[in-house]
């Protein structure tokens, strides 16, 4: 066994026999800063919102969990500190894009938007103001870069680069998923404006969902009782830290000490929010 990532937020380890451990850390990141201070119990909430997810949409498209019971892990991996937090899974052959599928006219795509010009090939007839829904969710993928900021790239480079078969695969999973699971989402009070997604092929070829699935590190979760189209909605994620650090003139800045208790404290209880009202 053998650690083969230590990512912003996840540990990653390789059984080498075809298995990997991945344990979700309370870790933080912003403004691509891993910040010092942990959010309390964050990892037990990604864990628990992907693995809900891995299980609604497994009869869309297969994913790569195996198990999430302790029990079933290498024994390094059953102390108390791992649960909850700890999934044994399936080793793939990642594909090298991030799947985005946006739902609502926000962000990058928002701002090409206003100025009159297309986002990433896709171009809108209708009048849209800031945060309002798209007439249908479309698919934006961003290739996955070692160094640096992944690169956004058109659909159709994509399926150029894979094949149409896969890359049509992947685009028709994507959008099924987050349909699925937005309606669930919706009907609990939170809407699911946009997320990414990341797939890898078995040993068969078959496509696998992968990586981690709809959390607020992945996806842009607005409140759906103070969401206000024109506005920017309130966000269940780490807007809230993001705030605090730019209020403090900190973003980016690798330098920060800690972050304080009432901002800790805040942050970790909209995580738990999120959970409570998507898993129940």
């Amino acid at each position: 066994m053998k650690k083969i990532i230590s990512g912003k937020v996840r540990e990653v380890y390789d059984l080498e026999d075809g298995r990997m451990v991945i344990v979700t850390t309370d870790r933080i990141s912003a403004f691509d800063v891993i910040l010092p201070t942990m959010i309390t119990d964050k990892g037990k909430v990604l864990n628990a919102l992907s693995n809900f997810w891995f299980s609604m949409t497994s009869d869309i498209v297969k994913n790569h969990l195996i198990s999430s019971d302790l029990k079933d892990m290498p024994k390094e991996f059953q102390g108390a500190e791992y649960e909850g937090r700890t999934i044994l899974v399936k080793k793939l052959k990642m594909i090298p894009y991030e799947v985005i599928v946006r739902g609502y006219m926000f962000g990058s795509m928002y701002e090409a938007y206003k100025k009159g010009e297309p986002f990433l090939g896709h171009k809108f007839e209708k009048e849209y103001k800031q945060a309002e829904k798209l007439d249908a969710p479309i698919v934006t993928p961003s290739t996955k870069a070692t160094e640096g900021h992944d690169v956004n790239v058109t659909l159709d480079y994509m399926k150029k680069e894979l094949g149409d078969e896969l890359g049509g695969k992947i685009e028709n999973s994507a959008l099924a998923v987050y349909k699925k699971c937005y309606d669930h989402a919706y009907k609990n009070g939170i809407i699911i404006a946009d997320t990414k997604f990341e797939f890898g092929v078995d040993e068969n070829g078959e496509l696998i969902l992968a990586d981690e699935v709809l959390t607020p590190d992945s996806s842009r979760f607005w409140d759906a009782e103070k969401y206000q189209i024109g506005t920017s909605p309130a966000s269940y994620d780490k807007q809230f830290v993001r705030d605090w650090l730019t209020a403090h003139n900190l973003a980016g800045d690798a330098h920060i000490k800690e972050l304080p208790a009432d901002v800790v404290t805040k942050t970790a209880e909209i995580y738990q929010e999120c959970r409570r009202k998507i898993v129940g």
